[in-house]
């Protein structure tokens, strides 16, 4: 889990990239919602209102966090990588229940 106080500054630091629209969508992250059929607006959403659960510090080329989020009141996962100059969308996914314990904690 997330400390509280990392969670809000890298919220903000998401929101200033939404407000300016620099948000870029990997191949692989379009392709994903294009099948879960999540919209760009879902996307904003999940990441406005989403809830950081991991943090991943070498696994991108830029810092990343996965979140938790609903999209028309079903859990989805966002790998978001909040780099110095915009948010890169790494995936979206549905969390597994055979690896996710409430869709928070890894089994």
């Amino acid at each position: 889990m997330v400390d509280k106080g990392d969670d809000g500054i890298l919220h903000n630091k998401m929101q200033l990239f939404i407000s300016s629209n620099s948000i870029f969508i990997s191949n692989h992250a379009g392709a994903r919602m294009f099948e879960r059929g999540v919209s760009a607006d879902d996307l904003i959403t999940l990441i406005t209102k989403g809830e950081i659960i991991e943090e991943y510090h070498d696994e991108y080329r830029c810092p990343a966090v996965l979140m938790l989020g609903q999209v028309r009141g079903i859990p989805h996962h966002i790998v978001v990588a909040v780099c110095k100059d915009q948010l890169i969308i790494v995936t979206v996914y549905l969390p597994n229940e055979d690896e996710w314990i409430d869709n928070r904690r890894r089994k």
